[in-house]
């Protein structure tokens, strides 16, 4: 366990670029939301202070909206597209111009406590001003992503969600032409296999939203009126909800009582309409196509991330962890993010069906936070087993255990040195 361990801080110093992190070197060599998000939790096992310099590099990149982009290009490199010169954003720190799920206020929470557990010097400071940053996203979320005030934010890109070429999307994808104003140029195949790569027509459609919100100046209401793509997402809203959790929690022990009242409204009706998408005959939660109206009903791993974020009564959680060890049987590496077999489950190849260090690390939360403490457990002991089998692969094939995508990766080896602590608690 030593050396995993030692591997972890070697792999997370080698992808530091000078206060942030780069989820692994070439295939993603720039500073990526959700991503630093967790590596700053695995920081603050050991290091708080570069936990806290992780999220102070990623809110360079906050827009004057409030959102947060899902890339900050803090410096030039030719090994990933799109890069600056196709997101157009013409923001004072070259950045995409969408977001991801925001863990950051999770993150921020647990960097806080360890903090305060530990003394640590000028850390009541650090943490308000990346609450404060945290705040102003959150109010993005609620205006930008819900503006009809429904409680369930929506995402206008697959890559906004962090599951960028998910069974989830394909029916909304489908809408979206494969027609480009950009020459789409892949880097990714050239650093890994292309069959555990979303698929050329895939980014033809993902390079079209750019161009499409491109051409909107990057105006939120523009977007949200011209996208052919707009999904009221539970993994996301799951997300958003957990973080509102915690940036109240952080609002309150700093004495910031209106925000903490705010954040208690936006929590309120998160709740409310999370707990809405619940489906008895899925046995999980499910996203809305917004322009269709329907449910979106494709078995993936974010019909089980809202539990990160609700205390479910018990017949809830017994029927999702039911299912989830329906999808779990005779997996090497649980837990697939597309349900084994289903018609659109591929074990290899990136969000249609491997198992993610980090997507584990969330359902682990919510099993242990709505009393499932044996499936956290297995769940835990699977995850960090992969890992120390095969190493700290981006994703693994869970019906082989293979390590797959990218290798060195950043938010894996946060992932496994939380998983060990969470053992230890």
């Amino acid at each position: 366990m030593t050396k995993h361990i030692d591997e972890a801080y070697r792999i997370l110093a080698a992808n530091d670029r000078g206060g942030y992190t780069v989820p692994t070197d070439r295939l993603y060599p720039f500073q990526w939301n959700w991503d630093s998000a967790f590596v700053a939790m695995g920081f603050a096992t050991y290091d708080i202070s570069r936990a806290y310099r992780e999220l102070e590099r990623l809110i360079e990149g906050q827009w004057a909206t409030g959102m947060i982009p899902h890339i900050v290009f803090h410096q030039p490199s030719d090994t990933y597209f799109p890069g600056p010169d196709v997101w157009r954003t013409n923001h004072s720190i070259p950045t995409s111009g969408i977001t991801q799920p925001p863990v950051f206020g999770i993150a921020l929470r647990v960097v806080h406590e360890a903090a305060l557990k530990a003394g640590t010097d000028n850390a009541a400071a650090r943490t308000l001003a990346l609450f404060h940053a945290g705040l102003r996203w959150h109010r993005w979320w609620y205006t930008a992503r819900d503006p009809d005030g429904t409680g369930l934010v929506a995402l206008l890109h697959p890559w906004e969600s962090g599951s960028d070429n998910s069974p989830a999307w394909d029916t909304a994808l489908a809408r979206v032409p494969t027609t480009t104003d950009t020459a789409v140029v892949r880097k990714d195949t050239g650093h890994v296999d292309a069959a555990m790569r979303p698929r050329d027509e895939d980014y033809r459609r993902f390079i079209h939203l750019v161009d499409t919100y491109a051409a909107c100046g990057w105006d939120p209401v523009r977007q949200w009126e011209k996208t052919p793509f707009k999904i009221a997402e539970v993994q996301t809203t799951g997300i958003l909800l957990k973080a509102g959790e915690d940036l109240e929690y952080i609002a309150k022990s700093l004495g910031l009582t209106a925000e903490a009242e705010e954040l208690s409204r936006y929590n309120d009706l998160t709740r409310g309409a999370l707990l809405a998408q619940w489906r008895p005959a899925l046995s999980r939660f499910v996203s809305r196509d917004l322009v269709s109206g329907e449910d979106i009903d494709a078995p993936t791993q974010a019909g089980f991330i809202p539990l990160l974020a609700l205390d479910l009564d018990g017949d809830l959680a017994n029927a999702a962890v039911a299912e989830m060890k329906l999808w779990s049987r005779d997996m090497r590496v649980a837990f697939p993010t597309t349900k084994p077999f289903s018609e659109s489950w591929e074990p290899k190849r990136y969000w249609r069906g491997p198992a993610w260090a980090i997507i584990n690390w969330l359902l682990i939360d919510g099993l242990n936070r709505n009393n499932q403490p044996d499936m956290a457990e297995a769940l835990r002991v699977s995850t960090i087993n992969a890992i120390e089998a095969e190493g700290f692969a981006e994703y693994f094939d869970p019906t082989t255990g293979d390590g797959c995508g990218g290798l060195g990766f950043s938010w894996t080896a946060a992932a496994y040195l939380n998983l060990l602590q969470t053992g230890q608690a």
